[in-house]
């Protein structure tokens, strides 16, 4: 079990934690979430003992063992293999007894605990977690120096996770790994026989592989049962009786008050008054706790091209004359939303940059429309950024004929503020250069948008603003994340990359984590692209369908809208009182009329939004 109980912390003069407590028990599975800032990691570090508490206690079993992941693996000449079986110390420590042991009742002893830990069945056990990884039976045997930093990462994770530490504590472990590696982790931690916490903003990773949330705000800890969506409902439902119950004492207050500002120096009613301010004095404020607002992303919209904009035919690509992906013959419109599945390797990050005119074909034909503009996002290009410069100074070399005022204008519109934007980037925390970095990539509002593994350094409230701003965004999109929640939401198509293909993968993405889980070959659901043709439209009818289409969905907006505001109207609880009868059946009456009217307009919108894709517009 571990137990956190009253601790104090700070950083600097600033509070990271004040009184907080949770108890853990032993075996639970849990996700550690919180904004950024708020001293995940550094609860990590307390837990660990590689800080000091001023005060409070962090209680664990006297002889449990506390693992995490390495920040690397360094580039030795020792095998993926060997490096994951030497994470087991005491087996490897016992090994190299069996070896020289002389005494009898000693070798008896260290064989009967080696069969204790099921040594010798260690390196199939760690074959299988490299795999699982990504890293193939060959690949395993290769040393660690022929890998690059985010590779040794998965073989950091690798050993701690051979090692079953009794406390594995994880922070943000799928930002280094494929869809297919980050499904795979999932099952393995809900088997994994020991406690876990684990840092996350992988929505998926948290509602499947863990059992309950332990929530950092406002310098407490709080311990949610269920995964992440249960206590995003929980934590939804508190937060609204809190705003409720806050109105409600702002109201008392204000009517005290009143009473006190009229009567107050009366000398009829100044008892009276200064009973009220006692009253006032004596309310333990109910603090109304709301959620920051929403650091959207704000994509500028291009112009309209007549599709397709890229189409490819027979089409090669790869590296120094050598084919990656063979066979090509795909085609992607303005309106698509496409995910690239595939495991690492298998040549997504190829068909991006072919995509982006970073690659051209080694054979084959690409064609592109006349204006197309591109923006391409990809996690090297963060390392890119000048860490000497500020934000501000990358958007005037860029947009060296701009005012400043429009460039401060445009990095707030993705979450940049004031402070931020005269930081130099290298002080500048991953999800700030991340979204500098995007930034920049949509900065001509591209036709075509490419994003390879967007969130990252993102949080789950800067995941659902992409999601907003993906959604709303007027061109197309190739994604590759590991994220699932993301690909569910944005993408409508998937394209699957194995084995020197591109093909369509026809089920949803649910069934394709089951066929990973289960071992089955993913390509069986698969067929090639074709480019089909879609129905010729004339350009005056396809105007025409997208003008009602927005039409209605600007309707749905106004109704949604007027719903809102009438929701808020009715949750003031003064209008429940006795003498406000009658209004309160008017407001009702109003909200019932909004809601059958958006209704009816959400039922049109849905129907000129099948008119539209009917016509392949």
């Amino acid at each position: 079990m571990l137990r956190i109980e009253d601790i104090t912390y700070a950083v600097e003069g600033r509070p990271l934690f004040e009184g907080a407590s949770a108890t853990i028990p032993e075996g639970h599975k849990v996700g550690l979430v919180g904004r950024n800032g708020t001293g995940k990691t550094t609860l990590f570090r307390l837990i660990r003992g590689e800080l000091t508490l001023e005060g409070g206690e962090i209680a664990l079993p006297s002889r449990a063992r506390i693992g995490g992941v390495a920040q690397e693996v360094p580039g030795s000449e020792v095998s993926l293999l060997d490096t994951v079986l030497a994470a087991d110390t005491e087996r490897a420590a016992l090994m190299a007894e069996s070896e020289t042991a002389a005494d009898g009742a000693r070798i008896a002893e260290v064989q009967t605990r080696l069969a204790d830990i099921d040594a010798w069945s260690a390196e199939a056990r760690a074959a299988t977690i490299l795999k699982g990884l990504g890293f193939t039976d060959a690949e395993q045997a290769m040393p660690c120096s022929a890998f690059s930093g985010g590779w040794r990462m998965r073989v950091a994770l690798a050993a701690v996770l051979f090692a079953a530490p009794d406390l594995l504590l994880l922070d943000e472990p799928t930002n280094y790994l494929d869809l297919e590696g980050a499904l795979w982790l999932e099952s393995y931690l809900a088997k994994y026989p020991h406690t876990v916490i684990v840092i996350s903003h992988d929505r998926g990773l948290l509602n499947r592989a863990v059992g309950h949330i332990l929530h950092l705000e406002d310098r407490k800890l709080a311990l949610y049962q269920g995964g992440y969506d249960t206590f995003a409902q929980t934590r939804a439902a508190r937060l609204a009786v809190a705003e409720a119950e806050a109105r409600k004492q702002a109201a008392r207050k204000a009517h005290l008050q009143s009473f006190v500002d009229r009567f107050r120096y009366k000398a009829s009613k100044a008892r009276q008054a200064q009973s009220r301010l006692k009253m006032i004095a004596k309310m333990q404020t109910i603090t109304s706790p709301q959620e920051a607002a929403l650091r959207a992303f704000t994509f500028p919209e291009p112009e309209e091209l007549s599709p397709p904009i890229v189409a490819m035919e027979g089409a090669a690509v790869g590296y120094d004359g050598r084919a990656v992906l063979d066979r090509l013959s795909l085609r992607i419109d303005q309106d698509d939303r496409i995910a690239l599945l595939g495991r690492n390797g298998e040549g997504k990050s190829t068909l991006s940059k072919l995509l982006a005119g970073k690659l051209q074909p080694l054979k084959g034909r690409v064609t592109v429309a006349s204006k197309l503009r591109v923006g391409y996002f990809a996690q090297h290009q963060l390392d890119e950024l000048r860490p000497e410069e500020t934000p501000l100074d990358h958007l005037r070399r860029s947009r060296p004929d701009e005012m400043p005022g429009r460039h401060r204008t445009r990095l707030a519109g993705f979450g940049l503020q004031a402070a931020q934007v005269e930081t130099v980037v290298g002080r500048l925390s991953g999800g700030q250069k991340a979204r500098l970095s995007l930034l920049l990539a949509t900065l001509d509002a591209p036709h075509l948008l490419i994003l390879d593994e967007p969130t990252n350094h993102l949080d789950m409230e800067s995941r659902e603003a992409l999601v907003e701003a993906l959604t709303a965004y007027t061109g197309a999109v190739v994604l590759v994340s590991h994220d699932m929640h993301l690909l569910s939401l944005v993408a409508d198509r998937l394209w699957l990359v194995k084995d020197g293909r591109v093909a369509s993968f026809e089920d949803d993405l649910e069934a394709y984590r089951r066929l990973l889980l289960s071992g089955d070959g993913a390509e069986k659901a698969a067929k090639p692209v074709k480019p089909a043709p879609k129905p010729q439209v004339s350009r005056e009818d396809r105007l025409a369908l997208k003008s009602e289409a927005r039409r209605c969905e600007a309707r749905v907006e106004k109704l949604s809208q007027m719903r809102d505001k009438l929701a808020a109207k009715l949750a003031d609880p003064a209008l429940y009182e006795d003498h406000r009868v009658g209004e309160l059946e008017t407001w009702n009456r109003k909200y019932a009329e909004v809601m059958e009217g958006l209704d009816r307009a959400e039922a049109l919108w849905m129907a000129a939004m099948e008119r539209l894709e009917r016509a392949g517009a």
